[in-house]
């Protein structure tokens, strides 16, 4: 799922592939997209983008008379913008920015599995905190300053989804920071980051005895930035979903997620978070954690979990699904990107409901196999 760098990176390929590209007429909505229609039309406009978090802002700018139009997105699960000739669309592509050129190419946003939105107007989300990537220093002061919040009550692995806080960071994110600062999962995020806070403000420390903290404990809030930061500025385009060798090359930077060896866990908000050692005191009752094989690391394709038979028999349906679906499901939107109205009444419902009921026979149905049997009965007289 596109995280910080992924939106990053998607702001500067716009901005390198369409910075001076000359764009005309208006944007285009494919028929099955639920986003709103762009009410924008102009000769000649060119197109912008700038990234924060987990959002991406589009600004179309008209080369003549006529206002600029900004559209903010946000990439669900599989959202990112492609530049290709216009007659060869790639399927799922539900907004497209046509050129003046002949023949015309299209700027398009392409999202296979529909979670992606865009809004009108140039407003981030409300509720988003700085993002970890171009505004550290706010989002370190935010962190800090805020310590009180409920949100640091929850485990650390969970906190750092909390977008009001995190914005930018993500499922495999997580892992890589949290294991790079050799911090259990589920150790309470607040008893963490007050022990940073405690570190930073204390005045008997000298500048070498804090260099040698850190470097005994890697700053959590500093990996945040720094690790989003190493996919980035990585010298082969990691994140390239055409590019296999890239693809090959994003694996091999990781060093905690999906890696064989290591260890996993369902949070509280059910997304799996990967880890190496003890979990921590917060870990989930009554789950055990349990490692990817080794063998995995030669099947691109099993990049799932193992089900163990507990979870196969109380999720059948999950135990049967592809890896790549399983993964994809894995991977839901973090918990700041949901509205929060009737979600944890949905959870309870979920935990409680069978994962396989039986189709409910209608009353009708019900009625006439039982008057079926009875005439059955009364029809079959004895034998004189």
């Amino acid at each position: 799922m596109p995280e910080g760098p992924e939106l990053h990176l998607a702001g500067r390929y716009i901005n390198e592939a369409c910075g001076e590209v000359v764009f005309s007429g208006g944007v285009e909505r494919s028929a099955v997209s639920k986003n709103p229609a762009v009410p924008f039309s102009s000769e000649a406009y060119r197109i912008s983008a700038t990234s924060r978090g987990k959002e991406l802002r589009l600004t179309l700018a008209p080369l003549g008379p006529g206002e600029p139009q900004d559209l903010v997105f946000r990439f669900g699960m599989s959202g990112s913008f492609r530049l290709c000739p216009a007659a060869q669309l790639p399927r799922h592509a539900h907004l497209r920015f046509l050129t003046r050129e002949t023949p015309p190419r299209a700027l398009c946003f392409v999202d296979a599995r529909r979670f992606g939105s865009w809004r009108l107007g140039d407003a981030w989300q409300p509720g988003r905190g700085p993002c970890v990537l171009s505004e550290y220093q706010a989002f370190r002061e935010n962190v800090l300053k805020n310590l009180e919040d409920r949100a640091f009550d929850k485990p650390i692995c969970e906190a750092l989804l909390n977008q009001k806080f995190f914005n930018g960071i993500g499922n495999y994110l997580r892992a890589e920071i949290l294991y790079r600062s050799k911090i259990p999962p589920f150790e309470k995020a607040r008893t963490v980051l007050e022990a940073l806070k405690d570190q930073e403000q204390n005045p008997s420390l000298t500048l070498s005895k804090k260099l040698k903290l850190m470097r005994e404990n890697p700053d959590l809030l500093e990996l945040c930035h720094t690790v989003p930061m190493e996919v980035i500025s990585a010298e082969k385009k990691l994140l390239d979903p055409d590019d296999l060798d890239n693809y090959a090359a994003f694996k091999n930077w990781l060093q905690c997620y999906l890696v064989p060896g290591m260890s996993s866990l369902r949070d509280r908000n059910g997304r799996t978070i990967w880890f190496q050692g003890e979990p921590g005191p917060m870990a989930p009752k009554g789950q055990a954690s349990h490692k990817k094989r080794a063998r995995l690391k030669a099947d691109p394709k099993a990049l799932t979990p193992k089900v163990t038979s507990r979870a196969s028999k109380r999720h059948p349906k999950a135990a049967a699904k592809s890896p790549e679906l399983a993964v994809k499901e894995e991977e839901e939107e973090e918990v700041a990107d949901r509205p929060r109205k009737g979600r944890a009444r949905g959870r309870r419902k979920a935990t409680t409901a069978p994962a396989l009921s039986e189709p409910e026979v209608p009353v009708k149905a019900r009625r006439s196999h039982r008057m079926t049997g009875r005439r059955g009965r009364r029809g079959a007289a004895p034998a004189v």
